[in-house]
């Protein structure tokens, strides 16, 4: 298991890798905590209940608060839904063409 910072020992460290990437903002735990569950979580195809529990909420309406959705990922869910929908298509077509042979 991996050991449990402090949060002033964490922002401590965040402050120092925020410095060395050139990222002028104040990054806090918070901030880390909310960056980590949007950008690497949720944009990846993580489901929202497995980010709930990851970051450790009782209730799945907490993350839906604390971790929005970003627009792009909104765009890439419906497209992928669209190429689900067409294979599905050519496969129903494929398997009437079979059946009149």
């Amino acid at each position: 298991m991996l050991p449990l910072y402090s949060n002033q020992k964490t922002n401590s460290y965040l402050k120092e890798i925020a410095k060395q990437c050139g990222i002028p903002k104040n990054i806090t735990f918070h901030v880390a905590r909310h960056t980590f569950a949007t950008t690497v979580l949720l944009s990846n195809g993580v489901p929202i209940e497995t980010v709930s529990k990851l970051l450790g909420h009782t209730k799945l309406t907490t993350t839906q608060i604390y971790a929005r959705v970003l627009e792009h990922k909104i765009s890439e869910d419906i497209d992928n839904l669209l190429k689900r929908f067409e294979k599905k298509k050519g496969k129903a077509t494929k398997t009437k063409s079979s059946k009149q042979v």
